[in-house]
C-alpha cells in the first residue's frame, strides 16, 4: 500500500519510517512526489488544536496530489503542566518562526527551560501529544488516531539523539531522556510510536 506522510521534518520523517518498517507500506513524502515547497504551507499549523492541524496538512497534501494517494499527517507537541499546558499545539514555532530545524529546537527549548528555571523537579510534569489524521481518499471524513507519553522536563540537556525537545524530555519508563534512548527504546513508549502503531494494526486490520 502507498501512503503519503505528508511532512517535510527530517526527525519526523526519520522516525515514521523506523516506525512502519517491515509491514506493508510503501512511504512517500513530498519530495518523493516533487511537491514543491508553496507559500501556502506556511498557514497549514494555523488551526487552534492539533486535530485541526493534522487534518489541514493530511488534506492539504493530498490536494497537491489530487487525491492520488492515502495520505498521512500528524500534529504533535509537548504540554507541561507548570505552564497550563503550553506549548502544547504551538511547540514547533514556539520561539517564533523562522529558523530552521536544530536553530529553532535550540530556540525552543532555551524558552522552555527559562520558563521552568524556578520550578521544582516534581512540579515539572509534562507529556508529548501526538494525534494523526488519515484520509484515504481526497472526499473522505479523516480518521483520527491520538496517543500521549507521560514524562517530564529537565532543565540540562541530556543526550543528542531525536529532535525538538527530546533532550529535555525525560520518560520514566526508560528511565532517561528521549534523547538519551536508543531509537527502538523511545519508539517503544513515545506518543508518535503509539500513534502510527495504531494507525498500523487499524489499516491491516482492513488488510489494506
Amino acid at each position: 500500500m502507498k501512503l503519503l506522510v505528508a511532512t517535510r521534518s527530517a526527525g519526523k520523517a526519520r522516525e515514521i519510517r523506523s516506525l512502519l518498517e517491515g509491514l506493508p507500506f510503501e512511504l512517500l513524502f513530498p519530495a518523493d512526489r516533487l511537491l514543491d515547497r508553496l507559500p501556502a504551507e506556511e498557514e497549514l499549523e494555523s488551526g487552534d488544536t492539533y486535530v485541526e492541524n493534522a487534518v489541514l496538512k493530511a488534506r492539504y497534501f493530498a490536494e497537491r496530489t489530487g487525491g492520488a494517494l492515502p495520505t498521512v499527517a500528524d500534529d504533535s507537541g509537548i504540554e507541561v503542566d507548570a505552564l497550563g499546558g503550553a506549548p502544547g499545539v504551538h511547540s514547533a514555532r514556539w520561539a517564533g518562526a523562522g529558523a530552521k530545524d536544530a536553530d529553532q529546537d535550540e530556540r525552543n527549548n532555551a524558552k522552555l527551560v527559562a520558563a521552568l528555571r524556578d520550578v521544582p523537579e516534581r512540579g515539572r510534569t509534562a507529556r508529548y501529544r501526538c494525534v494523526v489524521a488519515y484520509l484515504d481518499r481526497l472526499d473522505a471524513t479523516p480518521e483520527i488516531v491520538e496517543a500521549v507519553c507521560e514524562g517530564r522536563v529537565v532543565l540540562e540537556p541530556r543526550g543528542s539523539g531525536g529532535f525538538g525537545y527530546d533532550p529535555y524530555f525525560f520518560s520514566p519508563e526508560l528511565g532517561m531522556t528521549f534523547g538519551e534512548a536508543p531509537p527502538a527504546a523511545k519508539h517503544r513508549v513515545s506518543h508518535r510510536g503509539r500513534a502510527f502503531r495504531a494507525l498500523a494494526e487499524m489499516l491491516l486490520r482492513r488488510g489494506m
